[in-house]
């Protein structure tokens, strides 16, 4: 059963959040929706038009990338290869 939310917002913000809703592929309408199941999934919020990393992830990148550079790098792997070294480790 659906019922209806009534919100009252700003003319520019409504068109601004439409457009922004459009270029991803959804309506307005739909976009609501999908961002209040998530946060009732999540029980988080989180919006972004790009996304962003985390300091955690980029230092994790960077430190990849100097392993690389010096040769301390493993892999690539094809699946079995990774599971071997997993289990063996």
């Amino acid at each position: 059963m659906n019922t209806t939310l009534h919100v009252t917002i700003d003319k520019k913000t409504k068109e601004e959040a439409g457009k922004l809703a459009k270029e991803i592929g959804f309506d307005l309408s739909s976009f609501i929706k999908a961002s209040l199941k998530l946060f009732i999934q999540t029980e988080s919020f989180y919006a972004a038009r790009n996304p962003r990393m985390t300091p955690r992830l980029a230092a994790t990148i960077e430190q990849a990338k100097k392993e690389y550079a010096q040769g301390r790098a493993l892999g690539p792997f094809t699946g079995k290869e990774l599971d071997d070294f997993l289990i063996n480790e």
